[in-house]
């Protein structure tokens, strides 16, 4: 077999040259006569195909001629039969078998139609099965999933409002009181703090309304919470307010109150809220001033941190052992008491709308229509009322419990006297209590002596770089206030200074010299025996 080079792609493109040979293969014979066998080396060229006869137009241009004759050798083309391509298309494979040697009659014969042979068929009765079946399943599917979207859902039971399902706290709230800034006290959780501050935006909705005598329900005072603290409130909150303070307001429900919408009715039942104040002297409608919203607010608060005690003196009691501190002596929650744990507020009932007589039993049924029924279907619906009014035992819920310390598993205190245990748990009981007791102004003391020793230890620093043997106490605060890891102000740096020369005269000395105030330190000392006598004297006062 030739094969072409470069070269012959150049002679072709350049005028009068002569097309070089390539495959015979790629030649067809020529339609004009029968021709014998061709060479293997001998080339022809691809006569035009003759024109359609009986054709007094001009033949179209080439390119036409080619993008027709492609169309109509397209399969599934509608070219008719009896075509004039057609015809030609015939001639030349006539032509063609007729010169082709027997050899290669098999390569231009055409495809005939196959037959399916006889195993064939069974399969495909098989398969013709099985998509039967399929279609049959689908169409079955179809017709349950149609009931099943006809039939009813059972009614919802009606009741009052429940309260939110109960999902995991975000940790922003659940550590919340660890996280708040100053000395430790009797912190509210954080779900008691929102509470609080819905009381309060509450109560000055109310106080408006009520100043200008305007009729208080509970749609004006839930659109007006909730643009103030961009929080849903609902009845379920107003039942907790009610519950912490029952004497803040009496609800009712009423009628034909003006509402100015389209969505309430006049005639429609609405909650009415008034606040509860004292009558004056004069006889007056009592106003809610600024005073007045101030002495409720921490009414409510107070309520609130009397809750959380309670809370508290159940955990105080579930220890080992018990301990139990006088309320007006407690100034902060035990250490192991996790105030954030504590179970959320019980809603009180409010008053809700009447509601018109419905027949909801089957005695009730009895009673209405005992005249109009047959003895049998009498003595079937007596019986149903017999069996429905049997006493029952519903599961009352349990208490939410305290939150219980974490006890420590037997292995590991096995071996250990008990006598030991029980001194060191009496120990532990006895510093939990000094430090629940404590007052506010002791607890910063402490603090400001747990950073003595760092203290000292800068300020001998300073004054040996600074090489002076006193110093105005402007200038060694702003000195130790760069140089501290605590980030203390100027007056909090003075202080500190100030219970340094009170717990140590002889090593720092304050003179007051007419408008400054200078501090003089010994260099000489020991700073070894500074540090010591500031810690032994911190844990002196705080085991007090």
């Amino acid at each position: 077999m030739a094969q072409s080079r470069v070269t012959d792609f150049f002679a072709c493109r350049r005028p009068g040259s002569v097309a070089p040979q390539v495959k015979a293969a790629c030649r067809t014979p020529s339609p004009t006569g029968p021709s014998p066998a061709l060479a293997p080396g001998s080339s022809r060229k691809r006569a035009r195909p003759p024109a359609a006869p009986g054709g007094d137009q001009p033949a179209p241009p080439a390119r036409r001629r080619l993008r027709l004759r492609d169309a109509d050798s397209l399969p599934g083309s509608p070219a008719a039969p009896s075509s004039p391509t057609c015809h030609s298309l015939a001639k030349k494979v006539k032509k063609t078998s007729a010169s082709a040697p027997a050899g290669h009659l098999s390569l231009l014969a055409a495809p005939q139609n196959k037959v399916p042979s006889k195993d064939a068929v069974p399969e495909l009765q098989a398969c013709l099965q099985r998509a039967r079946e399929l279609s049959a399943r689908v169409r079955a599917l179809k017709d349950r999933a149609q009931e099943g979207a006809e039939e009813p859902s059972p009614p919802e039971a009606e009741g009052p409002e429940k309260r939110p399902r109960s999902e995991k706290v975000p940790a922003y709230q659940r550590f919340h009181a660890l996280a708040l800034p100053g000395l430790p006290g009797l912190v509210l959780p954080y779900k008691y703090q929102v509470l609080a501050e819905m009381f309060r935006s509450m109560d000055t909705i109310v106080g408006m309304l009520h100043n200008r005598s305007e009729t208080v329900t509970f749609a004006k005072v839930k659109r007006g919470v909730q643009d103030m603290m961009r929080r849903r409130f609902e009845e379920y909150n107003v039942g907790q307010i009610k519950t912490v303070y029952p004497m803040s307001y009496c609800f009712r429900q009423e009628r034909n109150v003006p509402t100015f919408k389209d969505s309430v009715k006049k005639s429609d039942y609405q909650l009415t809220i008034e606040p509860l104040l004292d009558v004056e002297a004069g006889g007056t409608t009592p106003q809610l001033t600024a005073s007045r919203l101030l002495q409720r607010r921490q009414v409510f608060s107070q309520n609130l941190v009397d809750r959380v005690k309670e809370h508290h003196k159940a955990f105080l009691a579930s220890l080992n052992p018990p301990m139990a501190v006088p309320e007006d002596q407690l100034t902060r929650w035990h250490p192991r008491f996790n105030v954030d744990e504590v179970p959320d507020i019980e809603p009180a009932e409010l008053p809700q709308p009447p509601t018109a007589e419905k027949l909801t039993t089957a005695q009730e049924v009895l009673a209405r229509a005992r005249n109009l029924m047959s003895p049998r279907m009498e003595k079937a619906l007596s019986h149903a009322a017999l069996c429905a009014a049997e006493p029952r035992s519903p599961g009352s819920p349990s208490p939410a419990l305290p939150a219980s310390p974490p006890t420590i598993p037997p292995s590991v205190l096995k071996g250990v006297p008990q006598a030991l245990l029980e001194r060191i748990r009496a120990k532990e009981a006895q510093k939990q209590l000094a430090q629940m007791t404590r007052r506010p102004e002791l607890e910063l003391r402490l603090q400001r002596l747990e950073r003595l020793p760092e203290l000292a230890r800068v300020l001998r620093g300073v004054f040996v770089a600074e090489r002076k043997p006193a110093l105005t106490m402007e200038v060694a605060c702003a000195r130790m206030v760069g140089s501290c890891r605590a980030t203390l102000s100027l007056g909090e740096m003075e202080k500190h200074l100030l219970l340094l020369v009170e717990l140590l005269p002889d090593w720092l000395s304050l003179h007051r010299i007419r408008t400054d105030t200078y501090i003089k330190l010994d260099k000489a000392a020991d700073l070894a025996s500074i540090t010591a006598r500031l810690a032994r004297q911190a844990r002196t006062e705080e085991g007090q």
